[in-house]
């Protein structure tokens, strides 16, 4: 028999794309591969070759990065022997089906996210996989098992399971050293509209990265960046949408008395005032909120009407929430006067 002999009643010639391209040993058994061929196939000047425990590619020379990436998915996602089938309740051609519990994380989650600052798949010497915390599967070769007790939902990127951008990105930080690339793994989750600072110094905080040096400096810099953004689509929000002019970035304080807080813009006449919650959520997150929300009732007590505005709504709904502050400078007319403050550049 020579190496284009159908195997099978189901031949392998027919199959192109790069699912068929890299297969499990189960699958090619189907097929009718014999261990045995398989094994002569996959020898060292073989037309085949194993890329993983189980994985076979169906060519000689490299595998190109997207061949890398299923293999890795499909080593993650295979059932070991003897192992219980899962219920298969999606299309058998759908990614959640093919690759069931697993998704790409770290470094080549990013890459296929479009990250500029991550390397393409074929330059990684690894890909990082999750899984379920209980599965029982070791990191081999080119994939990099990495445990969750929470599988995230994953997204789906050209047909493959990938990581949301916060968890991608604190797989990545855990495994780097470097304080400049960790800075710029973080600017541009933010800045490119990936995500916003709260999501992933949240996936920091719960992998214990916060306690690291390099990392803690990144974050210090990917809050301040956070605002600037929030900050300036604030402004283009109050341009945009035809709302009177506020004074920004002050202080309040009663007449010979205590400080009432800083706001983010304020409007005296209508006694309205925006703060931005841009917050970074770590150990004291419970003891910030509190903080934010002691302050709104004491200007709400002095009938000064806050509204509160997270990044994240000024990113994908700026209309809304102009019409909200608007609404709010319109209904000033019906409440009572506010009690007379100070108010102070910030």
């Amino acid at each position: 028999m020579n190496h284009n002999t159908p195997l099978s009643p189901r031949p392998l010639h027919h199959l192109s794309d790069v699912h068929h391209r890299v297969l499990t040993a189960a699958r090619l058994r189907k097929h009718g591969v014999s261990t045995a061929d398989l094994n002569e196939r996959c020898r060292p000047d073989g037309p085949w070759q194993q890329l993983l425990p189980g994985v076979v590619l169906l060519h000689a020379g490299p595998p190109t990065g997207e061949e890398r990436l299923h293999a890795v998915l499909l080593y993650a996602a295979r059932v070991p022997a003897g192992a219980a089938v899962p219920p298969q309740p999606r299309p058998p051609e759908s990614p959640a089906s093919r690759y069931p519990e697993v998704m790409v994380t770290g470094l080549a989650a990013l890459s296929l996210h479009g990250f500029a600052a991550a390397p393409p798949l074929s330059a990684l010497d690894r890909i990082d996989v999750l899984v379920p915390r209980a599965r029982r599967l070791r990191s081999a070769g080119l994939a990099r098992i990495v445990r969750t007790p929470d599988l995230p939902a994953a997204r789906q990127v050209s047909g493959v399971p990938v990581a949301p951008v916060p968890r991608a990105v604190a797989d990545a930080v855990a495994d780097l050293s470097d304080a400049a690339t960790v800075r710029v793994l973080l600017s541009e989750a933010v800045r490119a509209g990936h995500c916003e600072p709260a999501a992933v110094v949240r996936e920091l905080n719960q992998a214990k990265l916060l306690t690291l040096p390099h990392v803690v400096d990144a974050v210090d810099s990917l809050v301040a960046e956070g605002r600037a953004l929030a900050e300036d689509r604030l402004y283009r929000m109050v341009r945009e949408y035809g709302l009177p002019d506020p004074v920004w970035n002050v202080d309040l304080r009663l007449p010979g008395g205590p400080h009432l807080g800083g706001l983010d813009a304020y409007w005296p006449d209508q006694a309205v005032a925006v703060e931005l919650d841009t917050r970074a959520p770590r150990q004291d997150e419970d003891a910030l909120w509190s903080e934010y929300a002691r302050k709104r009732e004491h200007l709400e007590r002095l009938g000064i009407t806050v509204v509160h505005i997270s990044p994240r709504k000024l990113r994908e709904s700026l209309e809304q929430q102009a019409t909200v502050v608007r609404t709010a400078l319109m209904a000033s007319g019906d409440r009572d006067p506010a009690a007379y403050v100070v108010v102070l550049p910030r």
